[in-house]
């Protein structure tokens, strides 16, 4: 952008901008696989426009497992093909955001009458190396009862046999979705979020531009676009419906939820995938101060815009861990958190929700909008390429042979670079030994590399201008205003949610906080009080939600 920062304080200025270009590509939709796209067409030389209508990554992108994994499951539909690429895309996002993209090993507990049997689990495993290319240390181990428990002492001794051991990475989906936009600023692609397409514009009956509405300024205007690409996730089918092309396969939208725990509550060592009486596989994953449980599996056809763990959700997930790990008795009221995403899948008739192919498929109407949907978080890179070299094959017709050839998987994301995983580890310590004469903890700096990478050294700066004695509501201050001037949010909810994941991983210092930054707010956008309580009724319902109570 012809800007200095990514940030709503500009608004006026972006939009204006906009509204004033004609775009080679407009990408709807904010999420990963958006954001995958707007980054694979700037590279390759596009003009390239994202417009979210909400906030970047606010549906399926901030809710989903947050494990950036090779789908050991499709092994067992035998669907080598996703799990080659998936478990190929693993390494490669690892290597360009280490700080996001976090190694994580996991346990596979074999139970009597479970899902997986020894050899099958040993085969399977081997497999998902070759598949994935996995080397050294990270390739799979079979450890025998006696090995299981020392990783895990939780398991259950009465029907346990053995366990698999093999490795795995986690993320911060909605972070990895905002650094990758980010990243493609350097490219000259422009991003806006709450602003939502409220027609298309046509051209000898081909998409040549969109007629938006901007819900910050409550303005209409229209945009100019050579091609556009739909990657809306579950509004994918509306937003075909909008261009009167929803035919052939559709969506079919299920539900994933997850629920989170005091760690002290449930104090597993490491991730685990286990199994669940009905044949299902649910993960449990430590992080930090909590350790989630998810996922469910559920067909969902209610409103996209409100998706909640109901109790009937939490009690199935509840009912999971206590099978599987007999010692820990958790309750509804253990629930500190959670979380309900939607997964855009493709229609298959006679097929269960967890049957459901995770592929992606793309959709071209007659009138040239291309939409893209399915697919998995871990292979976004690879979606957007094949999204955008569909952008490619119609220009190239035009241009001849001008453009690059997609070259994602060289470009370090926004927050790095890092020379390996190693490095990331070592910066956390050293932005630790900064700070704790200051009097925070290892935990903080843990928090801050893993949320924002060395643009740490930015939130810091902003932090020794600030005038207040309370270190975290100093910090805390800090980080907002980073965000208000580096990362496009509007409203405190962004911050709490979307920005740094306090809802469902701290959801106490969102609580403790909440009024500090709804100064914040009130100081940096100059809105009125009225429009501060309007948030804080957003944030309270939030947590309401999220809570379960």
């Amino acid at each position: 952008m012809n800007i200095k920062t990514f940030s709503n304080l500009n608004r006026q200025e972006n939009s204006h901008e906009i509204r004033n270009n004609t775009y080679d590509l407009i990408v709807i939709g904010g999420g990963i696989t958006g954001a995958g796209i707007l980054l694979d067409a700037a590279s390759r030389g596009l003009k390239t426009l994202l417009i979210e209508k909400g906030d970047y990554s606010s549906g399926t992108s901030s809710k989903s497992t947050k494990l950036i994994h090779g789908g050991l499951r499709y092994l067992k539909q035998f669907d080598f093909w996703l799990v080659k690429e998936v478990g190929t895309e693993r390494a490669i996002v690892h290597k360009l955001a280490p700080h996001l993209v976090q190694p994580e090993k996991m346990l596979l507990p074999l139970v009597e009458k479970g899902s997986y049997g020894k050899w099958l689990t040993s085969i399977g495993l081997k497999i998902y190396d070759i598949l994935a290319d996995v080397e050294g240390e990270d390739q799979r181990q079979m450890l025998d009862k006696k090995q299981a428990l020392e990783k895990e002492p939780l398991l259950p001794k009465k029907i346990l046999k053995g366990a698999g051991y093999y490795a795995e990475y986690r993320t911060d989906d909605a972070r990895l979705t905002l650094e990758v936009i980010k990243t493609a600023l350097r490219y000259d692609a422009v991003a806006i979020n709450y602003t939502e397409v409220l027609e298309f514009i046509y051209k000898d009956n081909l998409v040549k531009g969109v007629k938006v509405f901007d819900h910050l300024l409550k303005e209409e205007y229209k945009i100019d676009a050579t091609h556009i690409i739909n990657a809306t996730g579950p509004w994918v089918d509306d937003i075909r419906h909008l261009n009167k092309s929803l035919q052939g396969d559709t969506l079919q939208l299920t539900k994933g939820v997850h629920l989170v725990f005091p760690h002290e509550k449930l104090p597993v060592t490491q991730s685990i995938y286990f199994d669940v009486p009905d044949g299902r596989m649910i993960f449990a994953i430590p992080r930090a101060k909590v350790t989630y449980v998810g996922t469910t599996d559920t067909l969902y056809n209610k409103n996209k815009e409100e998706v909640r763990t109901e109790v009937v959700d939490a009690i199935y997930l509840i009912e999971a861990v206590n099978h599987m790990f007999p010692k820990v008795n958790l309750t509804l009221e253990d629930v500190v958190s959670s979380w309900a995403g939607l997964r855009p899948l493709i229609q298959q008739e006679g097929k269960s929700p967890s049957e459901l192919s995770r592929k992606d498929e793309i959709f071209i109407s007659p009138s040239d909008l291309i939409s893209i949907a399915g697919g998995k978080l871990t292979g976004y890179r690879k979606m957007a390429e094949r999204a955008v070299d569909k952008v490619i094959d119609r220009i190239e017709k035009h241009k001849g042979d001008l453009l690059k050839n997609c070259h994602t998987d060289t470009i370090t994301i926004s927050g790095g670079p890092w020379e390996h995983y190693n490095e990331v580890l070592q910066y956390i310590q050293k932005v630790f030994k900064n700070i704790e004469p200051l009097g925070f903890t290892q935990h903080d700096a843990w928090f801050l590399v893993t949320t924002y990478g060395k643009q740490v050294e930015k939130i810091l700066k902003i932090y020794d201008s600030i005038n207040e004695k309370d270190i975290y509501k100093r910090l805390i201050q800090a980080e907002f205003q980073f965000c208000t001037e580096y990362e496009m949010i509007a409203t405190p909810s962004d911050f709490f949610i979307r920005r740094t994941g306090r809802l469902f991983f701290d959801i106490q210092s969102l609580k403790d906080h909440l009024d500090t930054i709804l100064q914040a707010y009130k100081y940096h956008f100059k809105v009125r009080d009225s429009q501060v309580e309007k948030e804080k009724s957003k944030l309270l319902n939030a947590i309401k939600n999220s809570e379960l109570h």
